[in-house]
């Protein structure tokens, strides 16, 4: 198993210099060699900024540019620009900047359980998928996007990261699939099953917890948690669809992969009751990043991957879709995605991915080591009458 990132969540304003980082780039040193001796490599150093509305910087591309610098200089991966309020004016500038950078995310807030569901957020967020498909090569620029519903702070999976704006924290993201798949391949039912899954997870869990709690003694970091989602990578020894098939004997998106979904998860629940958790702590089916979920996507609709959700994992995560899918199309989907968010009191995301030139059932044909290949997915919505009427809903 890897932790594919320790991302720090630090307060940092405009402008941004290298020195701003130099204590994270410290953490991240340190890190590498503590895990790397507990057989737990880290794949990627992250850093996630406070809700933008916050800072508010004049000139959203600058800006971004300038934290990409930075973190060039302290080597760190990735930057997330936090998470702005959907219905901020910055949002405009999202797809700009991300444009103009090559390793910076950004995210949006589209509804939650306490403020409800935020209409206009949701057009804002659909018009910049829109306009990121439109303004960058093969759509790439919507993989660094992501529309949030009901996520709070300190996850550190991207774009979904953002920091709560208190002092210097950092959090751990693991790459939990093969657990998955090693465990399930040597069950002889469900009782081996969960006993192998949960007993990997608590082995992991408390080396990841001993290590991390060091290193905020040492530097002067919070420790937020770990976000122990069984994150794939494409190929098939770290695909959940994989460890899934072999536990229902089914193919993912055949009737069982629902109960499967909810058994992992339960494992997930049972395996984390000690360690320290942020984030979503769940399943996570991108259909991009996972070999088997890309080679079934002829067997998924937008609507079965938001079922799955409803017991596990973050939502609708690098889903393909047409290259001409409207904007309130868009919009539609994410706003079934936000009220099962508001309804379930549960974190969901949305990462769509209108891809340019193809439409429903063509082959996606990305060159990228993070992506398998895939059938686009097709859209079954368009324009929602409520849109442009009321601007935010509630439930009790």
């Amino acid at each position: 198993m890897n932790i594919r990132s320790l991302t720090g969540f630090l307060s940092l304003a405009d402008p941004i210099h290298d020195s701003d980082l130099r204590a994270l780039r410290d953490l991240v040193d340190a890190a590498r060699a503590d895990f790397a001796r507990a057989d737990l490599p880290i794949q990627t150093a992250r850093v996630a900024l406070p809700a933008l509305a916050q800072t508010a910087p004049r000139d959203l591309t600058r800006f971004a540019r300038a934290l990409q610098t930075a973190c060039r200089a302290n080597a760190i991966d990735y930057a997330a620009l936090g998470a702005l309020p959907g219905d901020h004016p910055l949002v405009e500038a999202i797809p700009t900047a991300l444009a103009a950078t090559e390793s910076v995310f950004c995210s949006a807030h589209i509804a939650s359980r306490d403020d409800g569901i935020n209409l206009a957020a949701i057009s804002n967020a659909a018009r910049v998928i829109r306009a990121l498909a439109d303004s960058t090569a093969d759509g790439f620029g919507n993989l660094r996007f992501a529309a949030l519903a009901n996520v709070p702070p300190h996850s550190p999976f991207f774009p979904a990261a953002y920091h709560d704006g208190g002092a210097p924290a950092f959090a751990l993201a693991t790459e939990a699939a093969p657990l998955a798949v090693d465990a399930f391949r040597r069950a002889q039912n469900l009782d081996d099953a969960r006993a192998n899954l949960v007993g990997a997870i608590e082995c992991a869990g408390e080396a990841m917890t001993r290590c991390a709690n060091d290193l905020a003694a040492r530097f002067g970091f919070r420790f937020v948690g770990i976000d122990f989602s069984l994150a794939p990578y494409p190929e098939e020894s770290r695909s959940i669809g994989n460890a899934m098939e072999k536990l229902m004997g089914n193919r993912f998106g055949e009737h069982g992969t629902l109960f499967a979904a909810a058994f992992l998860t339960d494992c997930i629940n049972r395996a984390t009751r000690s360690v320290p958790r942020t984030g979503f702590s769940g399943l996570m089916f991108p259909v991009l990043e996972d070999s088997t979920l890309a080679a079934r996507s002829s067997l998924l609709t937008v609507d079965c991957l938001l079922l799955y959700s409803t017991v596990c994992g973050t939502g609708l995560d690098t889903v393909p879709l047409p290259g001409d899918t409207r904007a309130d199309a868009l919009a539609a989907i994410l706003l079934d995605l936000a009220t099962l968010a508001v309804k379930l009191n549960k974190p969901l995301t949305a990462r769509l991915m209108p891809l340019p030139g193809l439409r429903a059932g063509d082959a996606t044909h990305f060159d990228f080591e993070y992506f398998a290949n895939a059938r686009v997915m097709d859209v079954n919505a368009s324009a929602v009458r409520v849109f442009g009427t009321d601007k935010q809903v509630k439930f009790k």
